[in-house]
């Protein structure tokens, strides 16, 4: 399968631009001046690389400096489209024939709980029948999982350009990249194979610390409360799992990613290793996280998940994110052409007996 003609993504054409309001920023924003709160679960060495302990989270709300758009109508009905992954979820347990992909369905649910419909884009079919179901979406999600090589990596990066190609264009179309998603973003941007590192954060529960004088203005946390916001960073309500990732150091010294994306947050390992957990571009609406939104209020299989209350904010806070922004994408596709390329049309597979973490799959073959 031949990918479209390439996009560049170097720093060069992703300067943070000083005067011009980005699309992402069109919405109401709140302004968190110094987010410094306490890690309890970092160790000595990883406080050491994070901002000063015991600073009081602060919050500013400006409601008088509030923007809305006004030159678009919202999108009432959004669609969102998730990159299936290769395999059947559960290491051949389900289906091993080598064409199958799935999706795990906790991310379409995690797309539904905020009010969209989500169309599957099977990575393994042509690349004519990818763009035209990328016509018919408002946004799209690379998921997590373990490949890292072949025809799958070709396809994110393509799509990833295309995302890129559409905003340029004048829609507003998001990316959310989730952990093995987020972690190809950075391959691709950084136009380095090697960049990843190791990290020990397999079935763990983390906080998240927020970059000191961060900026929250059109990012995946504008709409947070500060009380969550707080809570985020005291408490262990994300969830990872992940061997590789990138630290702060190595991120900012890569031109073409410093440039590109601004890191929003940071967690750490099992070792107290601190790597990046959160990005948000500079230009584009485009999110990474290396943790996983959609496993707190949907699945069931790994015994780190949170559950709590608060864990469930965060993941509907994000998925509202999210959707928010696909609302503003301007394609408004053929209502019949939508229904036949639903998720709905297919049937989600239980594995939580079978599986490796995922309590339904849906499988593609």
């Amino acid at each position: 399968m031949a990918p479209p003609p390439s996009t560049s993504v170097s720093a060069t054409d992703s300067p943070e631009s000083t005067t011009d309001t980005p699309p992402s920023a069109m919405l109401n924003y709140r302004r968190i001046p110094h987010l410094v709160p306490i890690c309890k679960d970092l160790s000595a060495s990883a406080l050491a690389q994070s901002t000063p302990a015991r600073q009081l989270l602060q919050t500013q709300m400006d409601d008088a400096s509030a923007t809305v758009p006004v030159s678009r109508t919202l999108n009432s009905r959004p669609v969102i489209g998730i990159l299936t992954h290769p395999g059947d979820g559960a290491s051949g347990r389900l289906n091993n024939s080598p064409n199958v992909s799935y999706i795990a369905a906790s991310y379409s649910k995690f797309v539904e709980s905020a009010g969209a419909r989500v169309i599957p884009l099977i990575y393994n079919e042509p690349w004519e029948v990818l763009q035209r179901k990328l016509s018919l979406v408002n946004g799209v999600i690379f998921t997590g999982g373990r490949a890292k090589r072949g025809v799958y990596i070709e396809v994110v990066e393509s799509i990833f350009k295309e995302v890129l190609r559409k905003n340029d264009a004048g829609d507003h179309f998001p990316l959310l990249a989730i952990c093995l998603g987020f972690e190809l973003v950075i391959r691709i941007v950084s136009e380095d194979n090697m960049i990843l590192e190791r990290f020990n954060a397999v079935d763990q529960s983390s906080t998240l610390q927020f970059v000191e004088n961060i900026n929250i203005n059109g990012t995946v946390f504008h709409r947070f409360s500060p009380a969550l916001l707080k809570k985020l960073s005291t408490e262990c309500l994300v969830m990872q799992h992940h061997k590789f990732g990138i630290s702060p150091e190595k991120f900012q010294n890569n031109k073409k990613l410093s440039s590109f994306f601004k890191i929003l947050a940071t967690s750490a390992d099992e070792d107290g290793k601190v790597y990046v957990s959160t990005v948000q571009a500079r230009r584009y609406p485009v999110t990474g996280v290396q943790f996983h939104p959609e496993k707190n209020a949907f699945e069931w299989g790994l015994s780190g998940i949170p559950h709590s209350e608060d864990a469930i904010q965060v993941s509907q806070q994000i998925a509202n994110f999210l959707v928010r922004e696909a609302r503003m994408s301007l394609n408004r596709p053929s209502y019949q052409e939508v229904l036949d390329n639903l998720i709905y049309n297919y049937t989600p597979t239980y594995c939580g007996k079978s599986g490796r973490g995922f309590d339904e799959v849906y499988i593609f073959s």
